[in-house]
């Protein structure tokens, strides 16, 4: 049995994959993890997350339970993250990251990590999403510079950064498929005269409200026709089931950075 934790229990996300470890046959909750300023702190992780007892007692500091768990699950926040990579590069315990919105500079440091530990890394944990990205590039491939391409995401209205993390990871894989450079040819908004539309732009438009889990749209608009390519969460159980697929590919890896294409095979 893999000893699994998870960092941000208390969130959305957290709980589901409580859940989801607790209902798998080869994976173990063993340790649950929150900032030190949680109501919560020292209660039972089942309590925390809406379960029956489950033995484990909600704490502040990872550093202290590193013998604890084989693989740790963070969708947390940058900050957080990386405090938690550092903790676990210096102890050997694996990663699983699905944090969004990572500036460079944290991205660089948390690659730094993997180079003492296994961290598996995406921004979406979804298979079917990853799947539909290399649709995206196929399609980007076959199409080439005939079509004007837009990317459309929307989340619930609690989520903090903007665009999304799949959605930019759609930007990148456009970019490379395209030849173009995300830096510069990326829009992320339009008001006004914006006269019109540069051939090379990859742009970006985004929704939030209520309680949408997530969904993207890539937009291939040329004369005559338009191709979407769409994906839509219907919950986040499919993100916890890629995240718990994850963690058996890193228990036992070298150090390193692994995402999807390396779960995936794609």
């Amino acid at each position: 049995m893999i000893r699994v934790a998870v960092a941000g229990v208390a969130g959305r996300m957290g709980k589901t994959l409580v859940q989801a470890i607790t209902e798998s046959a080869h994976l173990n909750f063993t340790a649950g993890f929150e900032h030190s300023a949680h109501g919560q702190i020292g209660d039972d992780v089942g309590a925390v997350c809406g379960l029956p007892t489950l033995g484990v007692v909600l704490a502040a500091e990872p550093s202290a339970h590193t013998d604890d768990f084989d693989v740790v699950i963070d969708f947390t926040v940058p900050q957080a993250t990386l405090a938690l990579a550092e903790t676990c590069a210096t102890h050997g315990k694996a990663m699983v990251v699905g944090t969004t919105g990572f500036d460079e500079v944290q991205l660089a440091t948390l690659r730094g990590c993997s180079e003492r530990t296994a961290i598996f890394v995406s921004p979406n944990m979804s298979v079917g999403v990853n799947l539909s990205m290399r649709l995206i590039e196929l399609a980007a491939q076959a199409l080439g510079d005939e079509a004007d391409v837009e990317v459309i995401e929307a989340h619930h209205k609690h989520k903090i950064d903007a665009p999304s993390g799949t959605a930019v990871r759609i930007g990148e894989v456009l970019a490379k498929a395209l030849n173009r450079d995300l830096a510069t040819d990326a829009v992320y908004a339009r008001q006004g005269i914006t006269g019109a539309r540069d051939p090379k732009t990859i742009g970006f438009s985004t929704i939030r409200g209520g309680d949408i889990v997530g969904e993207h749209t890539v937009m291939f608009a040329s004369e005559g026709e338009r191709l979407e390519i769409t994906h839509r969460a219907h919950s986040r159980t499919n993100f916890a089931q890629g995240a718990l697929r994850a963690v058996s590919l890193v228990a036992d890896a070298s150090p390193g950075w692994y995402d999807m294409q390396d779960l995936l095979g794609i």
